[in-house]
């Protein structure tokens, strides 16, 4: 991400942070993608936009389960030197948050490393799981799966009981409420659209003492999205995310480290037709009217 005359606090694989002052950040929100732990050189146009209009209606949604960092999405309220007409549709101004230690994923059906788990120990994350389940089965209740946040390499899946040790009891159960309720409420605003929330990740922290949900909110990103009418036990749905660009990559030699093979055209358009229809299907609004429309972003 080109300068924007403020400090540049993190670079991720696909959002940048800057301190914003008055205990603010500034979120921006590129279309990079990654695949298997490497950024690609071609960018996914609109993804960026996709993701912050999709977490700016999931804030909006659920705010009466829990309050939330997101302060504005408007390039007014920005630092001057940040106004970027480029930066339109992909910032977020946010509140400093307290980040817990933890990924709060949530899962709703059998699938990913909870399916392998279950295959192997009959598990899921340490806990007995009913025998006979299938793959992509759907649970009886959601379930409530932390992982640990990685700085390097992968998360590491752990039990309840150790989130307790990671953060407290109190705030270990804080956690899996909010995020349960999250989760039941998002998917069953999904499922009337169409569309199944197999599993998902919350990003949670403190603000005075308070759990606020941060970064982003059941997006494509940081969700399993499946089409519902093309959902069966026994095997692994289409998902509305960068599975065109997986399965491409996939059938490749590729050893799966830098440099990445380029994408072909028309691999970057499939997936960017998965982002704008998760998008568009999910909020009941068209990509257009978000802001940002027709304007290239500059890396």
């Amino acid at each position: 991400m080109s300068d924007l005359g403020l400090a540049h606090l993190h670079a991720g694989k696909v959002r940048d942070l800057y301190d914003a002052g008055d205990g603010r950040l500034l979120v921006v929100t590129s279309d990079r993608v990654s695949a298997f732990d490497v950024v690609l050189a071609e960018p996914i146009p609109d993804k960026g936009r996709v993701l912050t209009a999709m977490a700016a209606f999931w804030f909006e949604h659920l705010a009466d389960v829990a309050p939330h960092h997101l302060l504005s999405t408007s390039l007014d309220d920005l630092p001057e030197q940040a106004r970027r007409p480029d930066l339109a549709g992909r910032v977020m101004l946010c509140r400093r948050v307290e980040m817990l230690p933890l990924e709060c994923i949530v899962r709703g059906y059998l699938t990913g490393s909870a399916w392998r788990e279950y295959q192997a120990k009959g598990t899921v994350h340490g806990e007995p799981m009913a025998a006979g389940l299938a793959e992509s089965s759907r649970l009886d209740e959601p379930l409530f799966t932390p992982s640990t946040k990685a700085e390097q390499g992968h998360d590491v899946n752990i039990s309840f009981a150790q989130a307790v040790d990671l953060v407290g009891a109190e705030l270990a159960a804080r956690a899996r409420d909010v995020s349960l309720e999250l989760y039941r409420r998002g998917a069953a605003w999904a499922a009337e659209r169409g569309i199944l929330v197999a599993d998902t990740k919350f990003e949670l922290g403190l603000v005075d003492d308070e759990v606020v949900v941060a970064d982003e909110v059941l997006t494509p990103d940081s969700s399993r999205f499946w089409p519902a009418e093309q959902w069966h036990e026994g095997a692994t749905p289409p998902s509305f995310d960068k599975e065109p660009l997986r399965r491409w990559l996939d059938g490749l030699t590729w050893d799966k480290s830098p440099p990445p093979p380029p994408l072909p055209p028309e691999v970057v358009d499939a997936t960017r037709s998965r982002y704008v229809e998760a998008y568009e299907r999910i909020t009941d609004r068209p990509l257009d009217a978000w802001p940002g429309h027709g304007t290239l972003p500059t890396t």
